[in-house]
């Protein structure tokens, strides 16, 4: 590595890692006993993905965590993946690969530093509170090396901070933009203050909406930490299979990743079930960070009119509200989203690419399709639903 202060190293599984000292680096702020800003790089999220063989051989996600250490000591670590394809990442480069291969290139194998699955915006670079400026750059230099060393066409840095966006960009990687949509608590007193803020077309839209969602003939719960039990995920498991073989053709998780959750991670997980006649026919899952709700999946096994918008969107807020949360994401995509209360916000990556030609054409795509990002989150910020345009 260029500076010989640190040491680069590459791990074939987190387990290889000590739990503590990767905790100290993604989440140090749980050393008061409180919750983790973002649960999704905590060591038992990632340990479960690999223990329940949600990633690893078979699934184009390989485990290759690094980290980077200053007198023998870990001050940094990443959650790095070799992959062989593009699925489950939400920053879509298919067509970087098709251009490629095209041209007679090699796309895959490459490297991608993400939480797999998982379109959170979170650190990605993940350092100990007095690690320094110098220690974040070597641990993204070290990346960068492992991948050219190897002869791989790219690295990925994504859904990360704008400031390890800005850092990438001072190291030579190539920023990209997109945009996702979340909600906002501006200090609502209940859900009604919140609905207070809006348009009347947009309140009596709503209002509408949740009338008929919940004349579907049962009743909703909400469920977290020690009122889960084991039954509730066999019923939430048959929901992500129905939205995983709609979305993606297979689910990515695996049934064992949801009872390690159910073991492990119930304390941050909230569940939201629409329940008839004692059988969950609907279920939305959350996970819980300090300030945050992570809005992650939904299922159903039967169709009723706004269910969809009742259990992911306006139970959310109500709970946000009444946890004091700072805001909801609700995942990838989505401008219906905009129409409950939820704005556009912009995402970062960044990419790292080989062969000079093919960066040089990709640097131009990024260019005009973060112009075209930008002036669409202006045009869908006009379209939000808040009076007065606040």
């Amino acid at each position: 590595m260029s500076d010989r202060r640190f040491t680069f190293t590459v791990h074939d599984s987190i387990g290889e890692i000590d739990p503590a000292q990767w905790d100290g680096c993604a989440c140090p702020e749980t050393a008061d006993g409180g919750r983790p800003f973002d649960p999704f790089t905590t060591h038992r999220f990632l340990s479960a993905l690999e223990r329940s063989q949600s990633v690893g051989p078979g699934t184009g996600w390989i485990p290759r965590p690094v980290s980077v250490s200053e007198n023998g000591r870990i001050v940094g670590v990443a959650p790095l993946y070799l992959k062989s394809h593009s699925q489950g990442e939400y920053v879509f480069d298919h067509a970087w690969a098709r251009a490629l291969e095209q041209a007679g290139g090699r796309y895959y194998p490459k490297l991608q530093i993400a939480v797999p699955f998982t379109p959170v915006t979170g650190r990605r670079l993940l350092m100990r509170p007095d690690a320094g400026d110098a220690a974040r750059a070597a641990l993204l230099r070290g990346a960068v090396e492992l991948a050219e060393r190897s002869r791989l066409s790219s690295l990925h840095v994504t859904f990360c901070t704008g400031e390890e966006a800005t850092l990438g960009s001072r190291l030579g990687l190539l920023p990209r933009i997109g945009q996702q949509f979340h909600w906002t608590n501006e200090g609502y007193a209940d859900f009604e203050d919140f609905l207070a803020a809006l348009s009347a077309r947009k309140r009596k839209a709503i209002r509408r909406e949740r009338r008929t969602a919940r004349a579907f003939g049962g009743e909703i719960v909400m469920l977290t930490g020690a009122d889960i039990a084991p039954r509730h995920w066999d019923a939430f498991w048959k929901f992500y299979q129905d939205t995983g073989a709609r979305k993606w053709g297979t689910p990515y998780l695996t049934r064992e990743f949801f009872d390690i959750l159910h073991q492990e991670m119930r304390d941050l997980t909230l569940l939201t079930l629409a329940v008839r006649d004692d059988t969950p026919v609907a279920g939305a899952l959350h996970l819980i960070g300090r300030d945050t709700l992570f809005g992650r999946y939904w299922g159903r096994t039967e169709h009723h009119p706004f269910l969809h918008f009742e259990l992911c969107y306006y139970r959310a807020i109500e709970h946000a509200i009444a946890e004091g949360f700072r805001r909801i994401e609700a995942g990838a995509q989505g401008a219906h989203k905009i129409a409950r209360g939820y704005l556009p916000v912009e995402t970062r990556s960044l990419h790292w690419i080989r062969e000079p030609a093919f960066r040089d054409a990709i640097s131009r795509f990024l260019d005009e399709e973060t112009r075209a990002v930008l002036d669409e989150a202006a045009w869908l910020a006009g379209l939000g639903p808040f009076r007065h345009g606040g």
